[in-house]
């Protein structure tokens, strides 16, 4: 069956978007050119232009599409686990999405985003992160009441880098753990470890 033309358009914009990505998380904003992209996508620069008009646009739109599924399935099971929920689900709102949708290839630029303080990071915290920030702190807040505004915030920066951490290191997990990895049981563990590390004691002197 030949391609529609709205099908080939889709798919020259899916090849460049993973090209991006791959190239972004690799090299970085300024250390990719959209020369790089054009030839890892196999397409021309004129594709390029037509489907995203810039490189500042193109990598907009590669975070757009890996945190927005992701965020709206965090919203989804908040708001499933209803005005009172337990650390647990509160946990497990905020990480599974990440080990359940198609995230992996995108972990180095996400990485390299979140270190590199920028313009673009503040765009992407307002559009994409502030609004999760505020309402998983909140839920926080709801499932352990005593803990003071300020450690909610912190432990919540906690939870996002152990999971940023993990998902980095699934591809050698094997290896440095000497046996297969049913990433379920991962989800599992680290939903145990998480909610352990929430109901921790507040360390001496920051209580408030």
């Amino acid at each position: 069956m030949i391609a529609s033309p709205q099908e080939t358009l889709s798919a020259t914009k899916t090849r460049i978007l993973d090209a991006a990505e791959k190239l972004f998380g690799e090299k970085g904003f300024d250390g990719t050119s959209l020369r790089d992209i054009t030839a890892e996508a196999q397409v021309n620069l004129a594709a390029v232009n037509y489907h995203f008009q810039s490189k500042e646009s193109l990598m907009a739109a590669v975070i757009e599409r890996r945190f927005a599924p992701v965020n709206r399935r965090r919203m989804e099971l908040l708001d499933a686990a209803g005005p009172m929920p337990t650390v647990e689900q509160v946990v497990e709102a905020f990480i599974s999405p990440l080990f359940v949708m198609d995230v992996l290839p995108a972990v180095p630029l996400i990485g390299r985003v979140m270190s590199n303080p920028s313009q673009f990071f503040e765009r992407v915290y307002k559009k994409h992160l502030i609004q999760v920030v505020q309402r998983f702190s909140a839920a926080i807040g709801a499932a352990l009441p005593e803990l003071p505004r300020e450690e909610r915030f912190w432990r919540l920066q906690f939870m996002a880098g152990s999971m940023t951490h993990v998902l980095a290191l699934s591809s050698v997990l094997p290896l440095m753990s000497g046996q297969p990895v049913d990433r379920a049981a991962l989800l599992r563990r680290l939903v145990a470890f998480l909610s352990a590390g929430l109901r921790g004691p507040v360390a001496a002197g920051e209580e408030k």
